[in-house]
């Protein structure tokens, strides 16, 4: 099973964290507290192109709200 984590770095001129998590929650992501900030769970094997274009949606989700983020997935 894939499981997708980010790392967050909030700017503070940027966006606002509740709004940066409203914006990853409306992805599928929830809060983690084990050394990330928000996992993805797919509940299934996820292929690289597949975890690619998602990498696209969430940088595409944050533009303009001045967050860095660190992005890793896994497998189980």
């Amino acid at each position: 099973m894939t499981k997708t984590f980010l790392l967050l770095q909030l700017d503070s001129e940027g966006a606002p964290y509740s709004e940066v998590a409203d914006t990853l929650e409306d992805l599928g992501f929830r809060a983690e507290t084990e050394g990330y900030d928000f996992v993805y769970d797919w509940a299934r094997a996820a292929p690289v192109s597949e975890s690619l274009g998602f990498a696209d949606r969430i940088q595409e989700a944050l533009r303009g709200k001045r967050v860095k983020y660190r992005i890793e997935s896994t497998e189980d």
